[in-house]
């Protein structure tokens, strides 16, 4: 099987070779620890995982083009000004941060240029016009998209962006913002995510008019912390689950049944909703303090969930007896299927190369069936051999 059938397979509860294996993705500070570590120079990291896609022998999920469903045109980037090892920057949607100029670290937020309705219909509201030339591909750029949407051969999952909601509303303007904003201004708050919803619809629409035959939908709200979401339920019924079922009633009216949303935090109270407004898996599935769990969630919402991610990263920085345990407690979910298994959120600096290594070959050995296809070209091997005589000599635990 390759990837695209793979994931079908297993989003759909159907016989597979084997579970894929894959990654969420890497801090740039850890792929700079493990440079020092024996990893080649030539891997890269950070938010593109090419190159450590390509390295480790990772199977996809995700890919195709899609049209913009955000901020078109976006704002220029630039830097505002130079404070030595920081520098502030007007970002891409307009948020004015302090962010470091060598470390991947998630920048502060000094200054919102989203604060009312005057400046929502000056500077955002006409970002958003779905009609907006350039928005959805044209010409030879249209042609090769169309060729990959309608390929009933592809290899690897095609994957329409669905935008999101909330969470690119709470960048734009702040946590403390955002949260006040349905009390103070509901139907302001309604305008701004129908707009949203609007640009996400119209995008869609026009790929499925060209034919698009697409695996998966993919979403992006990241509006929950370790105690719970920031919006309430009630709010999030009253004015997000209308919205959400405008596009993913669109997507299963043109065969896409597998809908994922990309939310850190404790979802518990949100995830009956989404699953409600037709929004079925849950990605990355982060485990955090609140000690979620995917084999809960099963028991629970049986085969109506969808999950991808749930294993907890933290566990890739202690013994390797942790992480073969916990391979194995997931095993018997990967293998009932609707369940693609990978670490909760980007692999942090604190994990080791060599327990990387180690958790790619149990996830190998107990959820790939030690596939032949998922030797990468002896290039963990290679890694190994390249890690300090030390850490080679450590003993292995389990």
């Amino acid at each position: 099987m390759n990837d695209r059938e793979r994931f079908n397979a297993t989003m759909h509860y159907k016989p597979r070779d084997r579970s894929l294996i894959c990654d969420f993705g890497f801090w740039p500070e850890t792929i700079d620890g493990w440079h020092v570590q024996g990893l080649p120079a030539w891997v890269t990291g950070g938010h593109d995982t090419t190159q450590t896609d390509k390295f480790f022998g990772m199977d996809l999920y995700n890919g195709g083009p899609s049209p913009n469903v955000g901020l078109y045109p976006a704002f220029p980037e630039k830097v505002l000004e130079d404070r030595g090892d920081h520098e502030v920057v007007q970002q891409s949607d307009g948020v004015r941060v302090l962010r470091k100029k060598y470390m991947g670290s998630i920048p502060s937020h000094l200054g919102h240029l989203l604060v009312d309705r005057q400046s929502w219909n000056t500077h955002y509201k006409p970002r958003l016009d779905a009609g907006s030339p350039g928005r959805f591909p044209t010409g030879s750029d249209l042609d090769k998209a169309v060729k990959i949407w309608i390929d009933p051969h592809r290899r690897t999952p095609c994957v329409g962006w669905g935008g999101s909601l909330f969470g690119c509303l709470r960048d734009w303007m702040g946590m403390e913002n955002i949260v006040l904003v349905p009390y103070d201004d509901p139907e302001w708050f309604e305008e701004m995510v129908t707009t949203l919803a609007d640009v996400t619809v119209a995008m869609l629409g026009r790929m499925f008019a060209a034919g698009a035959c697409l695996d998966a939908i993919s979403m992006w709200e990241d509006m929950c912390f370790n105690s719970g979401p920031l919006l309430s339920p009630h709010l999030f019924k009253k004015y997000l689950v209308p919205q959400y079922r405008r596009i993913t009633d669109l997507a299963r009216s043109h065969g896409v049944d597998v809908i994922w949303v990309d939310c850190d935090g404790k979802i518990d109270d949100l995830l009956p909703l989404w699953l409600e407004a037709g929004v079925n898996c849950m990605f990355p599935l982060e485990v955090g303090t609140w000690q979620a769990d995917p084999v809960q969630y099963r028991e629970h919402y049986g085969r109506e969930l969808l999950m991808m991610g749930g294993f907890d990263k933290h566990i890739l920085a202690r013994s390797k007896k942790d992480i073969q345990r916990e391979v194995h407690r997931l095993t018997p979910l990967v293998e009932d299927g609707g369940f693609i298994p990978f670490a909760d959120h980007r692999v942090p600096p604190d994990v080791p190369l060599e327990n990387y290594l180690y958790y790619l070959e149990q996830a190998r050995q107990c959820w790939g069936k030690n596939h032949p296809s998922l030797k990468p070209l002896g290039q963990l091997e290679l890694a190994k051999e390249s890690l300090p005589r030390k850490a080679q000599t450590q003993p292995q635990a389990g």
